[in-house]
């Protein structure tokens, strides 16, 4: 009898079905108990039937042999909602399975049980909306779990489950998984496909997982990533990425990283701001990187690009916007409004001139260092239901600062890893590594030698649920 979820990692779950020392179904059984008893609001549909068929005939030889799986409800799974975490699509149902969520279960054995809360067509980096309410941070009720895929990162931090789907169009693995103390990958554009029936504009979202260690991290992309026809940006498929973690210490050591907390772009936190220092300098010396001083000045990336980021928002919306507007959150529906009146061929050129200067930057960077140690988000999580202009004397508490960290990497394509430092007032803050297109091997290593100096706690304290 199994009294509640697994509180290490996924890896460590299979570890233990193949021990023999818990069942798939025990373990679901105890999951679904506790999504019953949380208060965090990270779910926003359960499928108990299904997913205890499923785990009845688990096959735990497999990598995420029946490891009970959180999806994204931004994400598709065929007979399941699909709502966009919105009002308006309250009622429709999902006729496909994403692509990396289908290679999850099909491929990795995971046992899709329901799905995480998340932001309104991800367009803000927290959770709350209409059709769900509010989802709270694991380590303090009230205070936000980020977004988008902040339902994903509450329930694996608050110890209901070891792995959830998360998506990343602007920070939306990372910033969450910094707020909740989890680590949180946004691999390079094309690393895991997306798709079916995706739109390709802005292309800037990456699909990954929300989980509670590197090697987690490691086996989800082996079994998810590798190129599929219907995302025509995938790369194609390496081999053996848990398999040869750690074994690329030796070509870190003589790299260069700069520790720039703010990228200079963002209004940091100046006690974060240290934390990260400290951290940048200590993972530095253990990777036996050479830090160097160099200018990191990201460009501003507008206005522009984000209203037209809302291109594709009009096309799933149709004929229903604008008649459609009381259903959405009034931050959504003031954006759709901006870009209706303001979006022309001038402020597309502008994005895109934006897109090219921010590629330009970062490239010039790396042109000089091999990674870029920032933090993830610019302060500790915010409360949960502040809106975008909420202020507390001078200092801005809501999102409108968050994400000015994260985007770029985004725009450009990076691999970028979220790492857990530390706490900040009791609440947990990442930093950011960030390196070359195509590096992300060399990331993950860091993050196993940053999880072997400084371990995380793999659940909030007030886990189990």
């Amino acid at each position: 009898m199994v009294d509640m979820p697994w509180q290490g990692d996924a890896c460590s779950l299979v570890d233990e079905f193949r021990a023999k020392g818990r069942s798939p179904r025990e373990e679901l059984d105890a999951t679904l108990a506790a999504v019953d008893r949380s208060e965090l609001n990270a779910f926003s549909f359960v499928d108990p039937a299904l997913a205890q068929a499923k785990a009845d005939v688990a096959d735990v030889h497999l990598p995420f042999g029946g490891v009970p799986f959180g999806v994204k409800e931004l994400s598709r799974y065929k007979g399941w909602p699909d709502t966009d975490a919105c009002l308006v699509f309250q009622d429709r149902v999902a006729t496909t399975t994403e692509t990396g969520i289908r290679r999850a279960e099909e491929l990795g054995g995971v046992v899709p049980f329901g799905l995480t809360t998340a932001s309104e067509f991800g367009g803000l980096n927290v959770s709350v909306t209409k059709l769900n309410g509010v989802t709270h941070n694991p380590w303090q009720q009230g205070r936000t779990a980020g977004g988008s895929s902040g339902g994903s990162a509450a329930a694996v931090a608050g110890g209901i489950t070891t792995l959830a789907s998360g998506g990343d169009g602007g920070g939306s693995i990372r910033i969450p998984a910094a707020f909740c103390g989890l680590p949180g990958m946004k691999g390079t554009a094309g690393r895991i496909p997306r798709g079916p029936q995706t739109s390709i504009h802005p292309m800037t979202v990456v699909t990954g997982v929300m989980c509670r260690s590197i090697r987690d991290i490691a086996r989800y992309y082996d079994v998810t990533s590798g190129y599929d026809s219907r995302d025509p940006y995938s790369l194609p498929r390496i081999e053996g990425w848990e398999h040869n973690l750690g074994s690329y210490h030796h070509e870190l050591r003589g790299k260069k990283v700069v520790i720039t907390p703010d990228l200079g772009i963002a209004v940091v936190n100046p006690a974060l701001a240290q934390m990260i220092v400290e951290a940048g300098q200590e993972l530095a010396r253990a990777a036996g990187l050479e830090v160097v001083d160099v200018p990191v000045q990201l460009p501003g990336l507008g206005l522009e690009w984000a209203i037209g980021n809302l291109a594709s928002l009009k096309a799933e919306l149709g004929d229903l916007w604008p008649g459609c507007e009381s259903d959405m959150t009034p931050e959504m529906a003031f954006g759709m409004h901006v870009a209706q009146e303001s979006y022309s061929l001038d402020m597309m050129a502008r994005s895109e001139e934006a897109r090219t200067r921010a590629n330009e930057t970062l490239a010039d960077v790396f042109d000089q260092v091999d990674f870029i140690f920032s933090a993830t988000n610019p302060d500790a999580a915010f409360p949960a239901n502040v809106s975008l202009n909420t202020r507390v004397g001078n200092e801005h508490v809501g999102p409108e600062n968050n994400g000015a960290l994260t985007i770029p990497y985004n725009i450009v394509g990076n691999p970028s890893l979220s790492l857990p430092v530390g706490h900040l007032d009791g609440l947990p803050v990442g930093m950011q590594v960030a390196a070359t297109h195509h590096q992300d091997a060399l990331l993950l290593d860091l993050g196993v030698l940053w999880e072997r100096e400084r371990p995380w706690p793999l659940v909030a304290p007030s886990a189990p649920c």
